[in-house]
């Protein structure tokens, strides 16, 4: 009997696709399965080689088929698309994942662990209240707005916004108005108090981690950030260098390269858009104490004497980066000095 070597495997909520070949790259097995027969099929078979896209529950499924002695590979959905043959169904995708996944050159990703999906999980918990609550907070300024009430921008100013709401006195908002704005300024509250224990839990958890620690030490790089770094680059060796690293999170310039003639253009926004924003913003955060007074590197003085704001916070961001994968890669601590910040 012809044995499999390698599976391309789509899959969904209940219906799992599979498509199979041998050695030779001959098809040999074309097959559906239900999600509770799968990994029976994976434990009956010889071990081979299982693709999968890195799509919602692909890891889970990724470590229970490794568990049985099978070598698998994640695949990022977009470097699959172009095998995709005509007409998109689940057969042609598991055939399409089948060929991505035995290409010499293909790039996967790093499989997660349980304990960094859920630090993911934490995060993405937190983005989603924080969204939450700045549109709840947006339809509230924009009601009283209404009525010629207005604040200062920020979460803090909405406190104010809420003491009039709850002011039965005070005469600017009807009774009816009251009523309808009353349960905002109740969601705000939860939304923060929630918010607020969720950070709690990151802080502490980057205390007690040495790779958080190590990080933290970053100027700019915060506990979240550091968190998302840990939740979302499960193995920083799969980057050859932390120009690579940078590149990846989309912190470089796109390349326009024709006749020998290369042209730089804006940063390629490629990656991971958690990690881009957070590293920008805590690079924005130096910036702003460096404009106050704070001593920093000269590199950084220089570059902001030369370039605009906004530029200097992307290169600055492009450096942590590199910082960042430094420490992850190669060990050690960052040591910040009136003379060093962020000319490593």
């Amino acid at each position: 009997m012809t044995l499999i070597t390698t599976i391309g495997l789509d899959t969904a909520k209940q219906v799992f696709q599979l498509h199979g070949v041998d050695n030779e790259g001959t098809t040999i097995l074309r097959r559906q399965l239900r999600r509770s027969e799968v990994l029976k099929f994976f434990r009956k078979i010889p071990s081979c080689v299982v693709g999968l896209e890195a799509c919602g529950g692909a890891h889970y499924w990724a470590r229970e088929i490794k568990a049985l002695g099978h070598e698998v590979r994640l695949i990022p959905p977009a470097y699959v698309k172009p095998y995709v043959k005509r007409g998109k169904n689940d057969a042609a995708d598991a055939e399409a994942i089948c060929e991505a996944v035995g290409r010499p050159s293909m790039r996967f990703v790093p499989l997660k662990t349980v304990g960094q999906q859920a630090t993911a999980m934490l995060l993405k918990a937190r983005d989603l209240l924080v969204r939450q609550r700045t549109q709840t907070i947006n339809a509230l300024r924009g009601h009283l707005t209404e009525l010629g009430i207005t604040t200062s921008r920020g979460v803090g100013k909405v406190d104010d916004l809420a003491a009039i709401v709850r002011d039965e006195d005070d005469a600017r908002l009807p009774p009816l108005a009251r009523i309808a704005l009353l349960p905002l300024t109740h969601q705000i509250e939860a939304y923060t108090s929630e918010i607020v224990k969720l950070e709690k839990h990151m802080i502490r958890e980057s205390r007690q981690d040495a790779t958080l620690s190590r990080l933290t030490s970053i100027p700019g790089v915060g506990p979240i950030t550091a968190s998302s770094i840990a939740a979302f680059v499960p193995d920083p060796k799969a980057f050859k260098s932390g120009r690579h690293f940078a590149a990846w999170i989309g912190l470089t310039p796109k390349s326009n390269s024709t006749g020998g003639k290369t042209r730089l253009g804006r940063i390629s926004k490629m990656g991971n858009p958690v990690l881009r924003s957070l590293l920008v913003v805590g690079a924005s955060a130096v910036i702003q104490h460096a404009r106050r007074g704070a001593k920093v590197s000269a590199w950084l003085t220089e570059l902001l004497r030369r370039r605009p704001y906004k530029v200097a916070a992307i290169a600055l961001a492009n450096k942590m980066a590199r910082i960042v994968w430094a420490l992850l890669v190669r060990g050690g601590q960052f040591h910040s000095t009136a003379n060093e910040t962020m000319a490593a």
